[in-house]
């Protein structure tokens, strides 16, 4: 694409997001949330909350911010999975499914199979 052609469908493309972003000026639901969103900061501002506080409040289930000492992100061990090859009577011991011979046999006989021949 030459530089002249490249230009004009850019030129194209900002004509086009221009008249969306004038359309989302007018629309009455947008200035209502505008409104409301000044509207929330002020009283935020004016109780010296912020909007951690204003969830709390509002919907005290929900965690916010850091996570407690249950919750910091410590996974438990995954479990060693034990696969028995029934033809070859071979044992693969893996803790993920990223074994390379665990990854060769789903190739070779299907994911379907090899899970079967989970102990």
């Amino acid at each position: 694409m030459s530089k002249l052609a490249e230009f004009r469908a850019l030129e194209q493309q900002l004509a086009a997001q221009l008249a969306e972003l004038e359309a989302l000026k007018k629309d009455d639901g947008l200035k209502k949330e505008m409104e409301f969103e000044e509207k929330l900061r002020a009283l935020m501002s004016k109780y010296d909350k912020g909007l951690r506080d204003i969830i709390a409040i509002l919907d005290p289930k929900t965690k916010v911010g850091k996570p407690s000492k249950q919750d910091s992100g410590v996974r438990r061990p995954r479990q060693v999975k034990r696969y028995k090859n029934p033809k070859t009577g071979e044992v693969v011991e893996t803790k993920g499914g990223n074994h390379k011979v665990l990854k060769a046999w789903k190739e070779e006989f299907g994911a379907d199979v090899v899970e079967s021949w989970l102990q």
